[in-house]
C-alpha cells in the first residue's frame, strides 16, 4: 500500500493511501487513558467529566488506536456524518484491510510491543456491508501483527448503524458475535450505534438507512450472551437527543448490553444540520440526566469525553480527510 499523506495531530496520525480501488485513510491514535477521558460507575470511576483538558496522551506502548476504513465513502448519508462526501460506500478488498494495518504499524518500528492494541473498524464506511472484515479479523489480524508487536493482545471492535436495506445484516452481526466470543475468547467489541430511542428521530439522523429499534432489539435477543465486556449501544449526544431508559430496557437486556454516551463531534454536517452537544466539551450538565435515567434502568454506562485536541485533530468518528476538511489543532501535513 503506497501512503500518499500523512498528517500529524497533537493525538494522532491520519494516513490517506493508494489501495486496491482507490484513495482511503486509517490512522492511528494514541490514548489518554480511561482515567483522563470516561466516566463509569460500573469501573470505580465516578468523577464528573467537566471538560477534558488537552494533554500528552499515553505512549503507544501501553495502548494503541488503529482504525481503518471498511469501505471508499458510505451510503448510509448519515446526518453527522462527513464520510458521505467522499462518495458512495464501496467495500475495500481483504487486501487493503490487511494493508491498512500493516501500514500503520510500520510508520512506528519504534514499538516492538503494546499491551493493548485496539483495532477499529470505524474510519471510512459501513463495516457490515463488507464480509472481508469477518474473514479479516479471524484469519489474519492476529498474524499480521506479530512481525511488528509481536504476540501484543489486540482488540478488533465492529460498531455498525445497523443498515435495514443490508439483507446479509443478520448474519454477518452473528459472525462477528463468534469471532468475539469465540476466537477472540471475549477480547472483542460489538458496538450498536443508536443515537436516540426514538424512531422519528433516529429516520432523521440515518436518513432512513437503519433498522427501527424494535427490529434492532429482536435480532438483540437472538444474540449469545457475551464474553468479556458486554455488547454496547452507543449514543451521540444531541441537544434534542431522545433517550428513554425504560424504553431502552423494555427492549434490550442490561445482562447483555451496556450503554455509552459520548458528544457528537464538531464534522461538517453536524454544523449543517445544526446538530451539536451544547456544551458537551466543558460540562457534565448534557449528560448527567441521560445517564442517571440509564444507570435507573440497570445499564452498565461509560461516558466518554474527548478533548479539543482530539476533535479538532479529526481523529474522532464521524470525520474524513478525505471529504475535504483539514484539523483545526495544530498539525502537520507530510506528503510522500
Amino acid at each position: 500500500m503506497e501512503i500518499l499523506k500523512e498528517i500529524k495531530v497533537p493525538t494522532g496520525e491520519i494516513y490517506t493511501a493508494k489501495g486496491d480501488k482507490g484513495v482511503l485513510e486509517f490512522l492511528t491514535v494514541a490514548d489518554y487513558g480511561k482515567d483522563a477521558n470516561i466516566k463509569a460507575d460500573f469501573l470505580g470511576i465516578t468523577r464528573e467529566l467537566n471538560g477534558v483538558p488537552n494533554g500528552t496522551p499515553m505512549p503507544l506502548t501501553e495502548k494503541w488506536v488503529i482504525t481503518i476504513s471498511t469501505q471508499y465513502g458510505c451510503s448510509m448519508n448519515c446526518k453527522f456524518c462527513d464520510v458521505p462526501k467522499v462518495g458512495p460506500g464501496r467495500n475495500v478488498t481483504l487486501n487493503d484491510l490487511r494493508h491498512e494495518i500493516t501500514t500503520a504499524l510500520g510508520m512506528h518500528l519504534e514499538v516492538n510491543h503494546t499491551k493493548r492494541l485496539n483495532v477499529h473498524y470505524a474510519r471510512m464506511g459501513e463495516p457490515t456491508w463488507n464480509e472481508a472484515v469477518i474473514e479479516h479479523a479471524r484469519f489474519f489480524l492476529r498474524v499480521d501483527i506479530v512481525p511488528y508487536i509481536g504476540n501484543s493482545l489486540v482488540h478488533p471492535v465492529v460498531s455498525t448503524m445497523l443498515p435495514k436495506h443490508n439483507c446479509n445484516l443478520y448474519d454477518f452481526i452473528h459472525k462477528w458475535v463468534r469471532v468475539k466470543n469465540t476466537d477472540y475468547n471475549g477480547n472483542a467489541g460489538l458496538q450498536f450505534s443508536i443515537n436516540s430511542t426514538d424512531d422519528a428521530q433516529r429516520e432523521y439522523l440515518f436518513s432512513g438507512n437503519a433498522l427501527p429499534l424494535r427490529d434492532i432489539a429482536e435480532l438483540a435477543d437472538t444474540l449469545e450472551t457475551p464474553r468479556g465486556r458486554k455488547y454496547t449501544l452507543n449514543f451521540a449526544l444531541a441537544d434534542d437527543s431522545i433517550i428513554d431508559g425504560k424504553v431502552l430496557a423494555s427492549m434490550f437486556d442490561p445482562r447483555k448490553f451496556m450503554c455509552k454516551i459520548t458528544p457528537l463531534h464538531r464534522t461538517n454536517s453536524c454544523e449543517a444540520n445544526h446538530i451539536q452537544t451544547s456544551g458537551g466539551y466543558d460540562s457534565f450538565v448534557p449528560y448527567k440526566k441521560v445517564e442517571e435515567d440509564l444507570k435507573a434502568n440497570g445499564f452498565d454506562v461509560i461516558v466518554f469525553v474527548p478533548s479539543y485536541d482530539e476533535d479538532n485533530g479529526l481523529i474522532t468518528c464521524g470525520n474524513a480527510i478525505l471529504s475535504g476538511k483539514k484539523p483545526t489543532s495544530s498539525y502537520k501535513e507530510v506528503v510522500f
